[in-house]
């Protein structure tokens, strides 16, 4: 994705030449429907829904912050957090088509660019890195998933339909399709590996690897085939393990069980 045109397209759908705010707010609504399936009628996501109400509130407040008139901007703003535990600066610029599932602790900054189509989860931070003007706060494409507790951090672009584990820390750029685990965030595999979700966003974020697992699997078989190597040439091998707490299974077992898994 090339950040510059997509720095322009979002300023175009969050400006005031963009799309009217009521086309919006339907598209924002009907989006909540496509993703949560405890939504169960529009009135209930306009009169219950945090993520909804922050986002309506955020799109005014981004639209006085473009006129200028930063003060009643960040005065909505505040009052946007203080009514749905939802903190998003006026000058972030917004997608079409955005979701915030639960909402609470969210936060995204100032330079903050989100693409189309993208889904939040709880306690997310979208932050910057530096004290200094311009841009600081990261780029998302469109389809992004970011999992609850996961921060991005920095002037940073996440690639369209790339996905965020939970409690993940990103601070470099990811290209597209890919899910990202760990701190700091790592890429574990192409997101179109086990295939697009509906309507192309694939919100399966927590069917991610476990690198660590694996490496441990690995190191654990090896030690098998180096024991097994040791054994035929005669040599004393003492495979007992010593008393633990740990789980029952051990040795190739173990390593058996891990490379079963995702």
């Amino acid at each position: 994705m090339n950040p510059a045109r997509s720095i322009d397209r979002h300023s175009r759908a969050g400006g005031i030449d963009g799309p009217g705010l009521f086309t919006l707010l339907r598209e924002d609504v009907a989006c909540v429907f496509q993703r949560d399936p405890a939504a169960r009628s529009r009135f209930e996501v306009l009169t219950t829904y945090p993520g909804v109400h922050a986002i309506l509130l955020q799109r005014l407040a981004h639209r006085l912050w473009l006129a200028g008139l930063r003060y009643p901007a960040r005065l909505l703003s505040w009052f946007a957090r203080l009514l749905t535990n939802i903190d998003i600066h006026p000058g972030a610029t917004l997608g079409r088509r955005f979701f915030i599932d639960h909402g609470a602790g969210v936060v995204i900054g100032e330079t903050a660019e989100i693409g189309d189509d993208v889904t939040l989860y709880h306690g997310v931070t979208l932050g910057g890195t530096t004290w200094n003007k311009g841009k600081r706060h990261p780029t998302l494409g469109n389809g992004v998933v970011i999992g609850a507790g996961a921060k991005v951090l920095g002037a940073i672009t996440l690639g369209e339909q790339v996905r965020v584990g939970a409690n993940s820390v990103v601070v470099k750029d990811v290209p597209a399709h890919r899910t990202v685990v760990g701190i700091p965030g790592k890429v574990v595999l192409r997101s179109d590996e086990d295939g697009p979700g509906a309507l192309g966003i694939n919100l399966d974020h927590h069917l991610i690897p476990d690198p660590v697992g694996r490496a441990i699997a690995c190191l654990m078989e090896r030690i098998e085939v180096l024991e097994k190597a040791l054994r035929a040439r005669g040599e004393a091998v003492n495979s007992q393990c010593s008393t633990c707490e740990a789980d029952d299974l051990c040795g190739a077992q173990v390593a058996h069980v891990m490379k079963r898994q995702p």
